[in-house]
Parts: structure tokens; C-alpha cells; sequence
């Protein structure tokens, strides 16, 4: 075959060559369709909000093939169903394209539990919805900062920052309930321990103030309180009253005070 072509002009070659090159892109052309399904298409069916399971049947019985692509978690959602799909419903594509499918999760992510002590109700609030987790029972404390968060509760107990929690869940907030109106009697601090006094004014629903430490004071627990503002008595014979919320300035020193020597402040 080769040996003939030599004996041809050079002409005829090249007209050969161009003929050729001719033919094969007609069949190219021809073939193209029955290659690329050309003409052939098919509408998506709507498979937003059905299982999984329900989902890629649907789409497989169209001649369909498909795909998940992303899981996103969803707590109005159940998990393992369709949240979105692309193409969308009804659109003309070519039979046996493939679908992508977004998902629910079926186990909600783990996420750091933020820092909400200090905060306001409002910027817990927004913290909160930041990292996908939701305000759960707002209990009311007597504290003076009216609606700062004193403690933050999982399931029943306090949890600390970055500790892990299931997105999506509850958390309980304690807040403080700001000064109350009624009155009560400054409560006699003297002479008590440190770890004592505050425990007194912390059920009193009352706040510590300035802490004041002796120099001779070593360990803080342990010091005696031998002033507070406000006394307990005006003057001689007054006693003195305080509301729910107000705070109280301690000094510490390291021995007991001896009370009956304690002149009225």
C-alpha cells in the first residue's frame, strides 16, 4: 500500500490527506450526538426534604446517578434528608447526569462551650446563636449587676469554657437580679474568717467589694476580718441597713479582733 502511494504524484497525496482529514471530522460530527446523548434530556425530579434513601432511589429509577457532596447540621431538620440539591427540580439536563445532594447530619458536630461569665444576657444571647447553641432556662440570682451572667449550666451543671457540647444544645444561664428594694441589717463581719464572711455575704445575696489585706497576712482563707464598710450601727445607737445586690468592703488581718475593743465606725 505504502509502495503505491509513493508511485502516485505528490498531488494526489495531498488530496488524499485532505480527504481524509474530511471524512473523519463528518464522522466525528455524526457520531457526536449518539457520544454525548445529544437531544436526550430529562427533568429533575424534587427530592428536597425526602430521606436519603427515598432520595437516591427517586433519582436512580430517572437514570440518574448521585452524589453527596456536603452534610451540614440542621437542628429543625432530621438528620440524614435532602436540604438542597443541584441541579434543582425541574431543570432540563442530560439523561444519567449526576446530582449533588446536601445533606442533614444524623449526629450533630461538637463545639467549644464559650466563656459567658461577665457577660450581659444580650451578648450571651448573641454568642449563643454564634456557635449554633440555644438559650435554655434563665435563672435569676441576687447579685447587684442585674442581668450578668453568673454562671452558665449544661444538662444541670456548671461547664467550664472549651469544654466540648453537642451543637444545637440548651444551656441554662444563672443571672443576677440586680440592688433589691427591701432592706436588710448589715450583717457583723468582725472577727469572722475570710472563707466564712464570704460565704455569709454571698447567701445574703449581697457582693464583696474591696478586699483589703494586712501584711501580715499569708493565707487569705484564713485571715480575720477586722473592718467592713458599711458597720453594722450609725453612730452609737442606729443600726445600719443594706439591699439585696450592694457590696461590702472587708480588711483582713492575721489574729482575731477583740470585739469589745472595736470602736464604732
Amino acid at each position: 500500500m505504502i509502495s503505491w502511494l509513493l508511485k502516485k504524484p505528490w498531488w494526489f497525496n495531498l488530496l488524499a490527506g485532505v480527504g481524509l482529514a474530511v471524512g473523519l471530522f463528518f464522522f466525528w460530527l455524526l457520531s457526536l450526538g449518539w457520544l454525548t446523548n445529544h437531544g436526550k434530556t430529562a427533568s429533575v425530579p424534587a427530592v428536597v426534604g425526602l430521606s436519603i434513601s427515598e432520595a437516591q432511589k427517586i433519582l436512580e429509577s430517572k437514570g440518574f446517578t448521585v452524589e453527596v457532596d456536603d452534610s451540614i447540621y440542621s437542628d429543625t431538620k432530621p438528620g440524614l434528608h435532602v436540604l438542597k440539591q443541584l441541579p434543582d427540580s425541574a431543570e432540563l439536563v442530560k439523561e444519567g447526569r449526576t446530582i449533588y445532594l446536601t445533606i442533614t447530619r444524623a449526629v450533630p458536630p461538637d463545639v467549644e462551650m464559650p466563656s459567658l461569665r461577665g457577660q450581659s444576657y444580650r451578648n450571651a444571647e448573641l454568642i449563643l446563636k454564634s456557635m449554633n447553641l440555644l438559650i435554655g432556662d434563665t435563672i435569676y440570682k441576687k447579685d447587684f449587676a442585674r442581668n450578668a451572667v453568673l454562671d452558665q449550666l449544661y444538662r444541670g451543671r456548671s461547664i467550664m469554657p472549651g469544654e466540648k457540647v453537642p451543637m444545637g444544645s440548651r444551656i441554662d444561664l444563672i443571672l443576677g437580679n440586680g440592688v433589691g428594694k427591701e432592706e436588710m441589717l448589715v450583717p457583723d463581719l468582725i472577727g469572722m474568717r475570710y472563707s466564712e464572711a464570704s460565704l455569709l455575704i454571698g447567701d445574703m445575696g449581697l457582693g464583696l467589694g474591696v478586699l483589703i489585706l494586712s501584711p501580715e497576712v499569708t493565707d487569705t482563707m484564713s485571715g480575720f476580718v477586722i473592718r467592713q464598710e458599711p458597720t453594722t450601727r450609725l453612730g452609737d445607737s442606729v443600726v445600719n441597713r443594706i439591699r439585696a445586690g450592694q457590696l461590702i468592703d472587708i480588711w483582713l488581718g492575721a489574729t482575731p479582733p477583740v470585739k469589745d475593743t472595736i470602736r464604732i465606725q
